[in-house]
């Protein structure tokens, strides 16, 4: 259960991310509660400050809370190189920042628009601070629905652990891309880019969430105020 307390540390993480954004950007909109503080604080912005910048967001829920603050938004089809991308983490490795996404199932257009984007900056609370990548959640690999069986035999295979993630109707829970999301639970990794290395040639998967050297900085928010950290080179 997520504390007020924690809400708190996400929402002073997100408005200090919200700050970078200059005028005529095209920003990539993430997905996630960290994320949702981040799109409210933008809002703010533009109705404050009359910033004129264009959204891309990384899901259909993002999407839809965006239209609600009258975010300017756009598509791949009008832009295709962004500006900016702020997004959340469920896992952020110290030093190098590499991370673990898609616990909210939105990993694979998440991965989608921080490749497109020139910078990208994480926002969370301080619980998602480890020493290596797998330590509290597993990773998310988002899979076709057809043959995912054995898809998921050849995840066992790599040594993942797999589990087909169910969704709160007790079916598969099913992605914006009409995929189902296998949670792969490697434990704590020495070695992730080997792990993503492994990931990416396994027939069926179409996106894992390691995200490795996509993250410049992270903003930090925790019971001494909020942090940024570096990605170390």
């Amino acid at each position: 259960m997520v504390s007020s307390e924690q809400n708190q540390w996400k929402k002073a993480a997100a408005e200090a991310a919200a700050k970078l954004v200059e005028d005529g950007m095209v920003v990539g909109l993430g997905t996630g509660s960290t994320a949702a503080f981040f799109v409210s604080a933008l809002a703010r912005r533009i109705a404050e400050e009359r910033l004129r910048i264009v959204g891309i967001p990384t899901s259909e829920q993002t999407a839809a809370h965006a239209r609600t603050l009258n975010i300017p938004l756009a598509t791949f089809a009008e832009q295709t190189q962004l500006d900016f991308t702020v997004d959340g983490a469920d896992e952020i490795e110290i030093g190098t920042l590499y991370l673990i996404k898609g616990h909210g199932g939105a990993l694979l257009r998440e991965k989608i628009v921080a490749a497109a984007s020139r910078r990208m900056t994480v926002i969370a609370d301080e619980t998602k601070i480890v020493e290596r990548l797998g330590s509290l959640v597993a990773v998310p690999v988002e899979v076709v629905q057809f043959g995912w069986q054995a898809t998921q035999n050849k995840l066992q295979e790599v040594g993942g652990n797999p589990s087909v993630r169910i969704g709160p109707d007790g079916k598969p829970f099913i992605t914006d891309g009409g995929n189902y999301i296998i949670d792969c639970a490697f434990g704590p990794m020495q070695n992730p880019k080997e792990i993503a290395h492994h990931l990416d040639h396994v027939v069926g998967a179409v996106e894992h969430g390691l995200f490795l050297g996509f993250a410049r900085e992270a903003f930090i928010g925790g019971r001494d105020g909020v942090k940024l950290l570096k990605r170390s080179e």
